[in-house]
Order: structure tokens, then sequence, then C-alpha cells
């Protein structure tokens, strides 16, 4: 596969995200609520969330995105005291 753009994963059919995530996504982290298991993927210099319903187990929704700063998330769950002893 060519390289991914984030515009171009943006105008793909459910069916071709999923495929796409999975082929060629590195996973780097989860989080979680009551209702979604949410992924984080990197794909190329974006990365894409994709959230699963605990119920159905199906992806609902993707989140794509570039800015860093949406990380934050999942840079809180990281144990940095752990990293530093």
């Amino acid at each position: 596969m060519k390289s991914m753009k984030l515009s171009t994963f943006i105008l793909l059919s459910e069916e071709e995200k999923k495929t796409t995530v999975f082929q060629i996504g590195i996973p780097l982290a989860k989080r979680e609520n009551e209702s979604w298991k949410v992924f984080l993927f990197q794909l190329e210099s974006f990365y894409v969330e994709t959230f699963c319903n605990k119920e159905n187990k199906a992806i609902e929704e993707y989140r794509v995105f570039g800015d860093t700063q949406l990380l934050h998330p999942y840079l809180q769950a990281i144990p940095i005291n752990d990293l530093l002893s």
C-alpha cells in the first residue's frame, strides 16, 4: 500500500478504514469507560482512535487526528514515576 494521508483515510469506507487500521496501523494504547473501549493506532503521520462498543464489540466510530495534543488522555495513563526509578 502507498503512503496513507489523513485526508485519504477520511474518505475511505468504514470497511476500508477497518482494514487499513488493522493492516498498517501501529497499536499504541487503549483506554475505556462504561460504554467504549478506545484503541489508539498510528498510521503514517497521524493517529486513529477506534471506538468499540463494549456490548457488541463493533467499531462504531473512527476519530482521526494529527495534533499530538489529543494524545493527552493516553499520556496521563503512563506511570512516569516508574520510568524515573
